[in-house]
């Protein structure tokens, strides 16, 4: 086994320049930012007596979102603050035309590349704790099963309290201490992931890669998960689902879509699980069946990496637009279970800024601004051509590190599980690449490095049956 390789082995700066990402902004849009300030503050509501953390990965500075559930009668009552980014961009203005152009913040292993000016996006606009800021106030009412009794979203005024990463609120739970406003964090979590299978989400559990920098350099693992990763997840999903059924309602507004899995492609599915001996019992829907799936075997890990077959075709869909006047056809999202749109992250995603003004006029019974509506088919576009975009670049530094790190070691046998027949995930690192000689699916194989071409950032193994 061999460490990772230096720092200055990896050079994003290439992937940088290939997808022409430039974090400095234009003169008049950087300006706009550092003097960002509520236009909207008369009339906003002050709940500054609201109890937020935000939760959020180490280090993080864009916190879009500030949460504090309590109990609710028999139910719960989830507040959920996101900045509120439409107060801070000056519509039809040099910002706004920035981050129209760039659609999202593009993340790689050495920083990342904003959609806004860090004067904004990690200070005016961010949700920091002790500071008072401009939000989207959401607060919806769940029944003790997790259904929704009522949402409405309002403009308001907040003060957030903690700073919680994923790793801290965990180790708090399991030591008993975790903070007040999210004790309740993992009962809602688990009743609205319970919700979403009973409406047939679709939830795939595979292994995430980072490339990750340490003291001796830079190498590649799985992206550790909390239970509280996922419980926190579905606010953000609840929260979606939330202004889906506003923005229907209204007739107008920008959802995110994913089809239904096909029957005949779940029929598939079946018969793979039970040819890699993973029990699939009758009357079973998929979603149950693979949440209870036990990824961390090779056989459910191939089962799950299959299953991601199931959800093809994701998409944004503007409507009650001169191009889209009604609803897409199918408006759901199969991963939801439910029509679902992005509001939670505008600092990030420049769809959330849009959708999330959709909502608060359709709450407060007022007619949707020209600047968001009139907006609504161009962002869906962009957020559909950048999506790829930050995929690639993505995969791009994926591929360059797994390239540098195993440079070196063509011809080394490395122990690794078949993911598919043409896939394999090493144990160490944690590499996935495709691989020849038809491994068997959902096996522990010793595979055999061919090649690792840094310049065209490829790396490949071949199986040999012994």
């Amino acid at each position: 086994m061999r460490g990772p390789v230096p720092s200055s082995a990896v050079d994003f700066g290439a992937v940088r320049t290939e997808f022409e990402l430039v974090e400095e902004f234009p003169a008049e849009a950087q300006a706009q930012a550092d003097a960002a300030a509520d236009l909207l503050a008369a009339g906003r509501a002050d709940r500054r007596d609201i109890e937020f953390v935000t939760i959020d990965p180490p280090g993080s500075m864009d916190l879009d979102q500030a949460v504090h559930i309590a109990a609710d009668g028999d139910g719960y009552l989830v507040h959920y603050a996101i900045a509120d980014v439409g107060a801070l961009v000056e519509p039809g203005g040099p910002l706004e035309a920035e981050t129209r152009r760039r659609g999202q913040t593009m993340y790689l292993p050495d920083g990342s590349v904003p959609l806004h000016p860090r004067s904004l996006s990690e200070g005016a606009g961010s949700l920091l704790p002790e500071q008072d800021r401009a939000a989207a106030l959401w607060e919806i009412r769940l029944d003790a099963a997790g259904e929704v009794r009522s949402a409405t979203v309002r403009r308001a005024v907040v003060r957030s309290r903690a700073r919680l990463d994923y790793a801290g609120v965990q180790a708090d739970f399991d030591a008993g201490r975790v903070h007040p406003s999210i004790v309740l964090l993992p009962e809602v979590g688990k009743l609205r992931a319970a919700w979403g299978r009973a409406h047939g989400a679709i939830d795939l559990r595979l292994p995430a890669q980072e490339a990750v920098q340490g003291p001796d350099g830079w190498t590649v693992r799985i992206e550790p998960r909390t239970d509280f990763d996922a419980h926190n997840a579905q606010i953000s999903l609840l929260t979606g689902v939330c202004a889906a059924a506003i923005m229907l309602k209204a007739g107008v507004g920008l959802l995110r879509t994913l089809p239904a899995a096909p029957a005949d492609a779940v029929e598939d599915l079946r018969r793979a699980a039970t040819a890699l001996g993973q029990e699939w019992p009758a009357g079973v829907v998929v979603g149950d069946f693979l949440a209870g799936l036990d990824v961390s075997t090779p056989q459910g890990l191939a089962v799950m990496t299959d299953a991601a077959r199931l959800l093809r075709g994701s998409g944004y869909a503007a409507f009650g637009t001169g191009a889209a006047p009604q609803p897409p056809e199918d408006a759901g999202h199969a991963g939801v279970g439910a029509p679902y749109a992005h509001v939670t992250a505008p600092l990030r995603r420049l769809a959330d800024r849009y959708a999330t003004e959709v909502c608060l006029a359709a709450c407060a019974g007022q007619p949707v601004p020209d600047w968001s509506r009139g907006a609504l088919d161009e962002v869906a576009e962009i957020m559909q051509r950048t999506n790829s975009l930050a995929n690639k670049v993505d995969r791009a530094c994926i591929d360059l590190t797994e390239a540098v790190i195993l440079a070196d070691r063509v011809g080394e046998d490395f122990t690794a599980i078949t993911m598919r027949e043409d896939q394999v995930l090493l144990d160490d690192p944690a590499v996935i690449a495709p691989c020849t000689g038809g491994p068997p699916e959902g096996a522990r194989v010793t595979v055999r490095l061919e090649t690792a071409d840094v310049a065209a950032r490829k790396v490949s193994f071949a199986y040999e049956k012994r």
